[in-house]
């Protein structure tokens, strides 16, 4: 092997020249060419609060989020957001509060992200707090900072409107009942301004339908989520005036699907109009407008609907015979059979059965498993004697007993005391959703046989004199020994 040459002198500071010079001249590998933060999912505008509200306004939705741009080769290293809100000034106070690992004060607060790869983070750095005079549509920025020990900054920002007027719905509820599903049924959509400031950037209504209800896309100034909506934005440009009510012009149309009890619709206004684009379909008929109504309680966020159909889940009691002699405990399944044809599912009320023995027996237990533990009582016991057992269909003992069938019962354990003519306890079931009453209650008769003549000789009423007798016998014996043995 050739022997190592080492360059001296001249040689020597020849070469590392060179290597300052290629140092110099070849790009350094810099934090974005490894890692790169995103700030695109922040929002660009948000309505702080509506004008009215004015300092009583708290808004608590404000979020930063960051993710991480896909395709990066290593994680985020140490993320942090600096966020000022001085441009809020004019418009709103920043008060500590939010929500995440963020910590600050006056208007500049700093939000620590920890270390991410491909997913993202979000924080609320402070609540929002509204002030007194200002005017809708007043607005100021809040800008933020990301950065991360191995990543490039990169800043966003955020318009924050002053909203206004808040617009009211009706308070409470509206109930309709027999509503025949598929059958079209409307239902107008009513609100309020209240407040001293008018509307004049126009008003927008927002429907959702629930538990099968869906919307029908009517109305032209309207846009709907789909063929079969659930869900519905209506714009009317018109605004609304201080201190006026409105109601919609035409009905909104819905319809309840095949095989649904009940469903709810419920809408609200805003005088921000917005149209989504989750919402693709417009309606094909005439535009909706707004026209005067007479003013009322309109001081709720939501107007809600609850709708009842005329579809029903029809119960029919389970009953059986009390059959044995006296002095048996006779086992007895009792309950109900589902014969639709709906089946109540989900959070919908099932309903229950009230047991009433018949006379001459006593219910000793209504026994059941659940999580590995046997009790004694899956109905509730009557507070007096000749009362009913309550069994809910929806409590512990009986909500996971169905049968294919359709059938939900359980086994009472029954003691026969005495035979009784005729007699006959009842099981009556009791469910919301159930049309037909006539087959509601059913009897449960007793059929009792005397006891056995074996058992007649240790019930208490026999072998408690006998036992007597033979103890007071007992004892006269054996006074007449001692006796005996002191005349002896």
């Amino acid at each position: 092997m050739p022997p190592r040459i080492r360059p001296t002198g001249r040689a020597a500071a020849l070469m590392a020249g060179l290597l300052t010079v290629l140092a110099t001249a070849l790009p350094a590998a810099t934090a974005s060419d490894r890692v790169a933060l995103s700030l695109a999912d922040a929002p660009r505008t948000m309505v702080a609060y509506n004008a009215d509200e004015g300092a009583e306004a708290t808004n608590r939705d404000f979020r930063v989020p960051v993710a991480v741009v896909p395709g990066n080769t290593e994680p985020a290293r140490n993320i942090t957001v600096v966020v000022d809100a001085s441009g809020l000034k004019d418009i709103a106070r920043v008060t500590e509060g939010g929500h995440g690992n963020c910590t600050g004060g006056g208007w500049v607060y700093t939000c620590a992200y920890g270390t991410l790869s491909n997913d993202g983070e979000s924080n609320a750095p402070f609540d929002i707090v509204g002030l007194d005079g200002v005017e809708p549509g007043d607005s100021g920025t809040v800008t933020y900072t990301a950065s991360a020990d191995n990543a490039a900054p990169v800043t966003g920002t955020t318009r924050v409107v002053v909203g206004g007027p808040t617009l009211g719905a009706p308070g409470g509820e509206t109930k309709v009942s027999g509503v025949k599903p598929g059958q079209p049924t409307s239902f107008t959509p009513e609100f309020a301004n209240h407040t001293r400031f008018p509307a004049d950037r126009g008003v927008a209504l927002h429907v959702t339908a629930d538990g099968g209800l869906t919307l029908k896309a009517r109305h032209s100034n309207c846009v709907y989520a789909g063929a079969s909506p659930a869900s519905a934005w209506c714009v009317f440009p018109a605004g609304a005036a201080p201190g006026a009510a409105y109601r919609t012009s035409a009905p909104l149309v819905y319809a309840a699907a095949a095989g649904e009890l009940h469903g709810t619709l419920t809408y609200s206004w805003s005088s921000t109009p917005e149209k989504p684009a989750s919402h693709p379909v417009r309606g094909t008929g005439a535009p909706a407008t707004l026209v005067p109504t007479a003013d009322a309680t309109f001081g709720s966020a939501n107007g809600t609907v609850r709708v009842e159909t005329t579809a029903q889940a029809d119960y029919r009691p389970v009953t059986a015979t009390v059959r044995g002699r006296v002095g048996d405990t006779v086992e007895v399944r009792l309950g109900v059979r589902a014969l639709g044809p709906v089946v109540p599912h989900g959070n919908e009320v099932r309903g229950r059965f009230e047991v009433v023995p018949p006379e001459g027996t006593t219910v000793t237990s209504v026994p059941y498993a659940f999580e590995e533990m046997d009790r004694d009582w899956g109905c509730e016991r009557p507070e007096e004697p000749g009362g009913a057992f309550v069994c809910d269909l929806e409590g512990e003992a009986l909500s996971w007993t169905g049968r294919d069938d359709g059938t939900t019962a359980i086994v009472f354990h029954v003691r026969i005391d005495r035979q009784v003519a005729d007699a006959r306890g009842t099981i009556r079931v009791y469910a919301p959703y159930d049309r037909t009453p006539g087959n509601d209650t059913a009897a449960i008769p007793l059929d009792a046989s005397p006891a056995p003549a074996y058992r007649a000789v240790f019930r208490p009423a026999v072998w408690v004199p006998v036992a007597v007798a033979a103890a007071v016998g007992v004892a006269l014996a054996a006074v007449h020994r001692r006796r005996r043995r002191r005349a002896d």
